[in-house]
């Protein structure tokens, strides 16, 4: 067997490491480029398709209500994004606080969070997000 690689006691099931080279890391099936990852410079064509989707459901009028869906987004705005700092990453993890306490949203972020979209390029202003 490679390098990093080890023998499973129960050979039906697949370790980790026997299912991803040592260049690639997920959690799921949303990819992680770690070249990519804390950049300032992110463009709509590198966004895989769900996190666009679900990034793009967030502006919506009725946004998506599962936080687990929203957290996916949430992670790769932060990985890919500006980190803690980024429009995105911040209003999917207020949007997913909203869900789990019921207490209202803050609407400042969420307006940062559509000026940033139209500055990435998701639209060319913000009401075209609604």
């Amino acid at each position: 067997m490679g390098e990093g690689f080890t023998e499973s006691p129960h050979p039906e099931v697949t370790s980790v490491n026997q299912q991803q080279r040592t260049t690639d890391v997920a959690l799921d099936d949303i990819p992680i480029d770690i070249a990519a990852a804390q950049t300032t410079n992110v463009e709509p064509g590198d966004v895989p398709d769900e996190i666009a989707s679900i990034t793009r459901a967030l502006a919506q009028d009725q946004p998506p209500t599962n936080p687990l869906v929203v957290l996916k987004a949430a992670r790769w705005w932060y990985i890919h994004g500006k980190g803690g700092t980024d429009p995105a990453f911040q209003w999917a993890v207020e949007w997913t606080r909203h869900l789990a306490s019921g207490t209202p949203s803050d609407s400042t972020l969420f307006d940062t969070f559509l000026e940033y979209l139209v500055t990435v390029g998701f639209a060319d202003e913000r009401n075209q997000l609604r």
